[in-house]
């Protein structure tokens, strides 16, 4: 919204600078987005008395002036314009003097003759016909008698081009800021001083009543909530006064006549849309409210046949539709040359259907912007009354007795209650409840016994928390103490979100990277990573963005595999990374999958393997406090089945390790060992024991005994210790893998594994004999499955 500070001092009267104007009003709520002045690019350039006009001695089309600009002595000014006469007042760029454009204008020579100047056109000055319609299009800006004819005024000054225009921006909530007179309320709240905003008086004409000419019906009360017509009769089409012009300039709207220029300076000066209808084309004289019918058709004020549908509000006559309700009238509802008799339209419409009416047609104007955002039914009979006193007051026609009112439901005041010391508590100050009671009266609310009533222009009102704003804006939010949040639970994590953070610190801790990947992926991922057909089965997006998006992901494996081989063709030397992995699973019977987290790791590099990955994994599940089995695999056709292993907890397998399966890796076209792991992390969290006890520094030795056992090539080192641990009893306090051997020494089919074992006991010094009891009994279970103790 632009303001025009010379507009707006029609309301309110202001002496400050204009930063501290935006400064104040910025802070007060009234966001301004930049300020302007008009003209600023005008240098040097005044009013000049054409005071003698010879012919140059060389030139066919130039004449030599000689011009008085309020100085003892004339200005001689060389110039091509054929529209000059002698007392005519001009524009005069001087010496060292700039014209819109910004062009450099200094004394110099035209064939031969001194010319200390250029007289300048409209264009030269930024202007043209609309902003002063009676100038020479290809001449000299001749000055008419709305302008200052004082010879060496500045011509900003002399035609008006000095107003300072103000850019704000206006949220959607706040409608009524839409308009000068709204803003000016704003300001003379902000600066603590009288708004006046006079009420419009018409002198109507007598004689016809507008009833026997107008005929006004609404069958859409749900879409117009309020339709006023009036008439006026013997219009005269002309230029608006200058006055008029210069402020619609201002604001950003371009003049045209003044029927059409009073349409527009009532929507600035009171936000309230309005339109003119010839009434000659209203066929029947009667507007008639309605839907508009399936397949009706209109062509609009810039020419474009639109077709219409049922959704859609239209202003109809009789026989057709004449304009699109809110948005842009038909091309024959315009105000032409040969208008002599108008009707006058003052209405609120629906604002989401008039945004939605915008939107299909594609035309969103002035008009359908402001009626988006919901006006106000009573704003329609101030801006009505305000036009046909422009109307009167500009001599631009008669106005027929009367108005047609068509107001089926009025629309009442929001009601609040009066209590001070719920916005003090709720803010956090302390205002009396005489001064809140004076911010809310020069907003233009009304207190009384203890009832707050709501202008109706204010739709942004529903709440007492409403009525708060409103006191700490112009209190002043940097006046407002800081303080801790009341009444407000302090926020937590709860436990799945705190393991989940634990773990993401852990893996980054050891060097990896987190990422984040689609849950949509192509099917054509499932080839890649060999995942077995009768596993296949996927959650389909309905709408997808393509093929290569088409489902919702079984397993992360190749989200993160095509992260990894992205690094590699990169040439990224090595990567560490990880996912905690959303998993959509296929239920039977069940619309919805189910949504399962999976920890995926992914690592790939020249000093990466194996046991590097393993031992990522077994310091999630450390620090998760749960114990596993590590168990070989070598039927996951996703992973090579000589080096993949997975983690089992009470029977179930809970993650799954090792080296992608190199036909895997020839499917991504990569020759480096990749290595990744799968862990069902919601499984892990259901059985996780985080929670860590104190044991102090044991206070007795330590015994320790070194055994190495022979057995077949194909049992599990794990195994072996599995049964050690189960053997030797709470005296264990540690078991160390040490050493595996296979060669000349040890049969073909065999293998030495050697284990260290630490014996303590807490209360007492251990025995040999105590000791040596609890490796006999390892000795002896690793017996029963052939294990024997090597000499």
């Amino acid at each position: 919204m632009n303001l025009s500070k010379k507009w707006m001092s029609d309301y309110v009267k202001l002496d400050v600078s204009d930063k501290v104007f935006t400064d104040e009003m910025t802070m007060s709520g009234s966001k301004v987005e930049g300020v302007e002045y008009e003209g600023e690019k005008l240098k040097n350039i005044v009013v000049a008395e054409i005071l003698s006009l010879e012919r140059h001695p060389d030139s066919d089309h130039l004449w030599i002036t000689s011009v008085n600009i309020g100085e003892d002595e004339p200005v001689q000014i060389v110039t091509g314009a054929q529209n000059l006469q002698v007392g005519d007042f001009v524009p005069a760029a001087l010496h060292n003097s700039y014209v819109a454009n910004g062009t450099h204008i200094t004394k110099g020579k035209l064939r031969g003759v001194q010319s200390n100047g250029m007289l300048c056109s409209l264009s030269e000055l930024g202007l043209n016909l609309h902003d002063f319609p009676y100038a020479a299009e290809d001449g000299i800006f001749v000055l008419g008698d709305d302008c200052e004819k004082v010879a060496g005024m500045d011509i900003k000054e002399a035609i008006g081009l000095n107003d300072t225009v103000i850019e704000f921006e206006i949220t959607s909530n706040r409608p009524d800021c839409l308009s000068i007179t709204g803003l000016a309320r704003e300001a003379a709240a902000t600066f603590k001083t009288k708004l006046n905003i006079p009420e419009p008086v018409v002198k109507y004409s007598g004689g016809s009543d507008v009833k026997d000419m107008l005929k006004v019906s609404n069958s859409a009360p749900d879409k117009c909530y309020r339709y006023i017509g009036a008439v006026v009769k013997n219009v005269k089409i002309e230029p608006s006064p200058r006055w008029m012009r210069e402020r619609l300039r201002a604001c950003g709207v371009r003049p045209i006549n003044n029927i059409v220029d009073i349409t527009n300076y009532v929507m600035l000066e009171f936000g309230q849309p309005m339109h003119a209808f010839d009434l000659r084309f209203l066929e029947g004289n009667e507007v008639i409210v309605r839907n508009a019918r399936a397949g009706e058709t209109i062509t609009t004020l810039d020419d474009i046949e639109r077709e219409l549908d049922e959704s859609m509000l239209v202003i109809a006559d009789a026989k057709k539709p004449v304009a699109v309700a809110g948005v842009m009238g038909g091309e024959f509802s315009g105000i032409m040359d040969d208008t002599t008799t108008i009707v006058f339209e003052s209405a609120c419409f629906y604002g989401i259907n008039v945004r939605a009416t915008a939107k299909k047609l594609g035309m969103r104007t002035e008009s359908s912007a402001r009626f988006e955002k919901q006006l106000d039914p009573n704003g329609c009979l101030k801006s009505q009354l305000r036009a046909l006193e422009l109307v009167e007051m500009l001599g631009a026609g008669e106005v027929v007795n009367g108005l047609v009112d068509v107001y089926p439901t009025i629309k009442e005041q929001v009601t609040l209650p009066f209590e001070p010391d719920w916005v003090n508590k709720f803010i956090g100050i302390d205002v009396s409840a005489d001064e809140q009671k004076t911010i809310l009266e020069r907003l233009g609310f009304k207190v009384e016994n203890d009832v707050i009533y709501a202008p109706t222009f204010r739709i942004d009102i529903e709440h007492q928390a409403d009525i708060s704003e409103e006191i700490a804006r112009f209190y002043g939010y940097e006046n407002i103490p800081s303080r801790e949040l009341s009444g407000v639970a302090a926020g937590y994590l709860t436990e799945y979100q705190a393991f989940e953070r634990a773990i993401r610190s852990l893996l980054i801790g050891l060097g990896s990277t987190q990422i984040e990947t689609f849950s949509f992926i192509s099917p054509k991922y499932y080839d890649n990573i060999r995942l077995p057909e009768d596993k296949r089965e996927s959650v389909d997006i309905t709408n997808p963005l393509g093929e290569e998006t088409s489902i919702m992901r079984t397993t992360a494996l190749p989200s993160m595999m095509e992260v990894l081989v992205r690094n590699i063709n990169y040439r990224n030397a090595s990567a560490s990374l990880f996912e905690l992995a959303t998993e959509y699973i296929p239920r039977d019977n069940e619309e919805l999958p189910l949504e399962r987290v999976a920890l995926m790791l992914g690592l790939y590099g020249s000093d990466t393997d194996f046991y590097t990955l393993k031992g990522m994994v077994e310091r999630v599940f450390y620090y998760a406090g749960v114990k596993y089995k590590v168990e070989a695999v070598s039927d996951n056709p996703s992973y090579h089945p000589g080096r993949t292993a997975k983690f089992v907890v009470n029977g179930k397998d809970m993650a799954i390790l090792g080296e992608i399966h190199p036909s895997v890796c020839d499917n991504y076209d990569v020759k480096n060992r990749i290595y990744a792991a799968e862990i069902d992390f919601d499984a892990l969290f259901a059985v996780k024991n985080t929670d860590r006890k104190y044991t102090s520094l044991p206070k007795f030795p330590a015994m320790t005994r070194d055994l190495a056992f022979v057995c077949d090539r194909d049992i599990p080192v794990g195994t072996l210790a599995e049964l050690i641990e189960n053997s030797a009893g709470k005296l264990l306090e540690e078991l160390t893998l040490f050493d595996v051997y296979q060669g000349e020494q040890i049969a073909a089919d065999k293998k030495s594994v050697a284990f260290s074992l630490r014996l303590r006991a807490t209360d007492r010094t251990l025995t040999d004999e105590e000791a040596d009891a609890a490796v006999k009994k390892a000795i002896t279970a690793l017996s029963e499955i052939g294990a024997v103790l090597r000499a």
